[in-house]
């Protein structure tokens, strides 16, 4: 791992994880799939102050269903699965969308205060091509993480108000 929360509390975080996860994205940069790869390297996903970001993001909704990416393979298709998130400012939904799930792990400690925040997250490659994407949910302390490994992760973000543009928020 890299970029998690455990990466980031180390003392020369800037120093060596910062600079590994870069290096590994395009160690793997063929073999990515190309949703995956642009959100990974793209220069505003993983700041703090982009819109379109999920850092501090509110879970409003994850919705998981069977036969929607490959009507044809119905019932016999991956699963596929979708995060609705309201940004950080309350100002636009940020949806990941993953086209086919291999497998997932939702983990939530206490959920009596909910999600919480969306905390750090990251994007890696397994041996078999997919994508795992790890999300962490914090509050004061963990509140759950997430494995996802499926074929892809596409984004979207979708400003509350329609006219604004994300990039000057």
């Amino acid at each position: 791992m890299f970029i998690l929360k455990a990466q980031r509390d180390a003392d020369d975080w800037e120093d060596v994880s910062w600079k590994r996860y870069p290096a590994y994205l395009e160690s793997v940069r063929e073999r990515m799939p190309p949703s995956a790869y642009a959100l990974a390297t793209s220069d505003w996903y993983f700041g703090f102050s982009d819109p379109r970001g999920p850092h501090d993001a509110r879970l409003v909704e994850m919705a998981i269903g069977e036969g929607a990416a490959a009507p044809d393979r119905f019932p016999k298709a991956p699963p596929s699965l979708r995060i609705r998130l309201l940004n950080a400012w309350g100002n636009g939904y940020i949806e990941l969308r993953y086209p086919e799930v291999y497998r997932y792990q939702l983990t939530l400690g206490d959920g009596g205060a909910g999600h919480r925040d969306w905390l750090f997250d990251e994007f890696r490659l397994t041996d078999d091509g997919h994508v795992l994407h790890e999300i962490e949910w914090w509050g004061r302390d963990e509140a759950g993480r997430w494995i996802i490994e499926a074929s892809d992760v596409e984004h979207t973000y979708l400003p509350i108000d329609p006219d604004a543009d994300p990039g000057s928020q």
